[in-house]
């Protein structure tokens, strides 16, 4: 005997294969409950505060890909500098070039001081987003 027929006869079958989980539809109960519970936990509640988070998100994208892509011309200048003046492989500081340390140890200030001009910069398009949101 099987389990599927071991088990009382009301019971569903076991499916077999692999079985597609969608999100519910537009119209559907499940949908208005979802938004219903996004609307009590701090959601957009109306199309106007839609419009303001989706602005935000698409503001605080374009802000980091600005400042990645600045971190990385930034570095790509810093290690040009270093190629073009020869003499920095001619000094030796504790028998290490010198050039091998400003790579080591220079791009950290300038990864912190973009990473914190990042947060400064993201957080001003929060409270932007927060002054607008309390208008509502």
């Amino acid at each position: 005997m099987t389990p599927a027929e071991a088990g009382p006869p009301d019971a569903p079958t076991p499916a077999r294969g692999r079985v597609r989980v969608t999100a519910p539809h537009a119209g559907s109960a499940a949908a208005s409950v979802r938004s219903a519970s996004l609307q009590a936990d701090g959601g957009p509640t109306s199309d106007i505060a839609g419009v303001y988070v989706r602005s935000l998100i698409r503001s605080q994208l374009r802000l980091g890909i600005v400042f990645a892509l600045g971190f990385a011309v930034a570095t790509a200048l810093f290690v040009l500098a270093i190629t073009l003046v020869p003499q920095l492989d001619a000094t030796f500081v504790l028998g290490v070039p010198l050039s091998w340390l400003l790579l080591g140890v220079g791009v950290y200030p300038l990864a912190i001081t973009i990473g914190a001009l990042y947060v400064r910069a993201a957080s001003r398009n929060e409270a932007r987003y927060r002054a607008l949101a309390e208008d509502e």
